[in-house]
């Protein structure tokens, strides 16, 4: 059964799945979904949940439920383009050490070791301080350059258990290139790993971004869940009772760390059958209780 098929007899895939979906139609579809801009007043400061405005106003007189929609838009483009230059870079270096060996294996090695001896949030901090307010781009970029080497050391160790399997050896007995064999023998083989990696790094750029915008050290011009948790400390807002003003992109950043999470869980079971021991564990119990006839 293909990989897709599996996912989606997965429920954790399937409930992950929606909520990821319903996430990403609200970031598309913001402008259609409120009638406020996210940087006008449009009613009084820190005016409480209503009708008017669902998710009640912050200190300046913005709708926080409009800001919420359309921060949406930030944090997820700069969770899925560094978590996507994360995957391809480590990915292209994890295959290629695998496969080749030798002297290439030894000079990425040399490269993913040094990312890795540093620590990756305060070297984050300290790149986003240096260049001051940096951008989403800036941060999606700093973060898909300072955060590839975990999946390259994944990649390689599966890379190089791959390259010892026959058809990989029939393949270079028949004289196919090693481009040819990296992308059609092994890659479609490193799916499951490739997808982990890709989500995990994901959750963390959102987060990575969530952090650096609530320090401060974000673009305060930009609307994303970030900069809305900046501005609500800022603020004061759980000291005056506006704890709508913080709490809202805290349970935005915690639906979307959840969605992704379950897909991950779903991507390790269908990628090692030995995690699914929970239904295994149901069906055995069923059966026990069946034969002690208490069912």
């Amino acid at each position: 059964m293909p990989l897709f098929k599996q996912l989606l007899s997965n429920k954790k895939a399937l409930v992950g799945l929606t909520l990821l979906v319903l996430i990403i139609l609200i970031a598309v579809f913001a402008p259609f979904l409120s009638e406020y801009s996210p940087t006008r007043r449009v009613g009084r400061p820190h005016q409480a949940p209503s009708w008017d405005h669902w998710l009640g106003t912050t200190r300046l007189g913005h709708d926080v439920f409009t800001r919420l929609i359309h921060g949406a838009r930030v944090s997820l483009a700069v969770g899925f383009g560094a978590g996507l230059l994360i995957t391809i870079v480590g990915t292209i270096l994890g295959i290629l050490a695998g496969y080749k060996g030798g002297w290439v294996d030894e000079v990425i090695n040399f490269f993913t070791n040094m990312v890795l001896v540093v620590p990756n949030l305060p070297l984050l901090l300290v790149l986003a301080a240096f260049i001051g307010q940096a951008s989403p781009l800036v941060i999606a970029i700093i973060l898909g350059c300072t955060s590839w080497a975990w999946g390259v050391r994944v990649t390689r160790a599966e890379t190089l258990s791959i390259r010892q399997r026959d058809y990989v050896k029939s393949a270079e007995m028949l004289g196919e290139p090693s481009w040819r064999i990296m992308v059609f023998e092994i890659f479609p083989n490193l799916f499951s790993i490739v997808g982990i990696n890709f989500i995990g790094s994901v959750i963390f750029a959102v987060i990575a971004e969530a952090t650096l915008g609530f320090l401060g050290l974000g673009d305060p011009n930009s609307v994303s869940w970030g900069i809305m948790l900046f501005n609500a400390q800022n603020a004061s807002a759980l000291s005056v009772g506006a704890w709508w003003d913080l709490l809202s992109p805290c349970f935005a950043l915690a639906l979307l760390g959840l969605s992704l999470a379950l897909l991950n869980f779903a991507i390790d079971e269908v990628a090692n059958p030995r995690l699914r021991t929970g239904g295994m564990l149901k069906k055995w119990t069923r059966m026990v209780l069946v034969g002690e006839g208490k069912l």
